[in-house]
């Protein structure tokens, strides 16, 4: 398979602008039905992306399938994609034995300095719930947004775990507690 072959499998690439432009105008006409529109979106990207990243991971890593890649190497092989197909780095982190953190200083959805007051980088938290529960073997991963460039922090940063796991960093986070604390407890 030559190289680059990994970039068609239904993909359509668009630019940054205009994944602001749809969040912005969805927000403005949707109010808070926006956030769940956009991220069934991007949940139903996943696929597309997965089959992307398994083309990819042929042509870089010399692998059929993620089963193929070394767990070791995983987070640098996500980090390379991303970057690749122009969404931002990534860093992997463990949290505890049931999360994981992803975090990014260059995501792609973000928008800085539109003061958004919660995490919006809806699309990309539906996007990667199922692109992860693909790379899992199908066992549900969920994704929680906890912190944005597009509310001023200083990177995004997408906690994945199971659905009851982010119910509880959920709880958590909406009592004042510090989410990193409770996936490492």
């Amino acid at each position: 398979m030559p190289s680059g072959s990994h970039t068609n499998h239904g993909l359509v690439r668009i630019g940054h602008k205009a994944l602001h432009a749809s969040r912005r105008a969805l927000e403005r006409d949707l109010g808070e039905h926006a956030a769940a529109c956009l991220h069934e979106m991007g949940y139903a990207a996943g696929e597309e992306l997965y089959l992307s990243f398994t083309g990819w991971l042929r042509d870089h890593a010399g692998v059929a399938d993620v089963d193929g890649l070394d767990a070791s190497a995983l987070g640098d092989a996500l980090s390379a994609f991303f970057r690749e197909q122009g969404w931002g780095s990534l860093t992997l982190e463990k949290l505890g034995n049931a999360g994981l953190a992803l975090s990014s200083p260059d995501w792609a959805e973000a928008e800085p300095g539109s003061d958004a007051a919660v995490p919006s980088c809806h699309f990309s938290a539906g996007l990667l719930a199922d692109f992860l529960t693909r790379v899992a073997g199908g066992d549900t991963v969920a994704i929680m947004e906890v912190e944005c460039r597009s509310r001023n922090d200083r990177q995004c940063r997408f906690v994945a775990g199971a659905p009851g796991t982010l119910d509880t960093v959920y709880e958590a986070l909406s009592a004042g507690q510090d989410y990193e604390a409770i996936l490492r407890s």
